[in-house]
């Protein structure tokens, strides 16, 4: 079964911090990871990363450049699921920080230099890595 999602780092430039979620994996650890989620019927890429980033974090963003996908499979419900994840950096643009969405147990703001070493997995790594270099880019 394949399932696409899409996700992204969101960005306050003027303060230097990105917006993370905190879950809680099957042995009760918080790990922190990127915001994403499931494309909704007739939404683009694009639009369903700015839609999970407010519905996860609160706050609102606007796309600056796509980042990269991360491929990846995991089983539920004894079956075979192939997910791939198009991520966005994007702008933050107003909103307030809010983990009132279920699926989340905690929001936070990180400094971009502490970012890489707070999240969980390596392929969101190596795309901070790549947003670092946009952000330096466009600085």
């Amino acid at each position: 079964m394949d399932e696409t999602s899409a996700g992204g780092l969101v960005v306050d430039r003027a303060l230097s911090i990105a917006a993370v979620i905190g879950r809680l994996d099957r042995r009760g650890r918080l790990l922190w990871s990127l915001p994403k989620g499931h494309i909704e019927p007739g939404e683009t890429p694009e639009q369903a990363a700015v839609r999970e980033v407010h519905e996860e974090t609160g706050i609102i963003g606007s796309v600056v450049a796509p980042l990269g996908t991360i491929d990846f499979w995991f089983v539920a419900d004894d079956r075979r699921v192939h997910k791939t994840v198009h991520h966005y950096l994007l702008r933050a643009t107003g909103g307030e920080l809010s983990d009132n969405d279920v699926e989340v147990t905690e929001v936070a703001w990180v400094p971009l230099d502490e970012l890489e070493k707070k999240l969980a997995y390596a392929d969101e790594r190596r795309l901070v890595r790549r947003a670092n270099a946009l952000l330096e880019e466009s600085a």
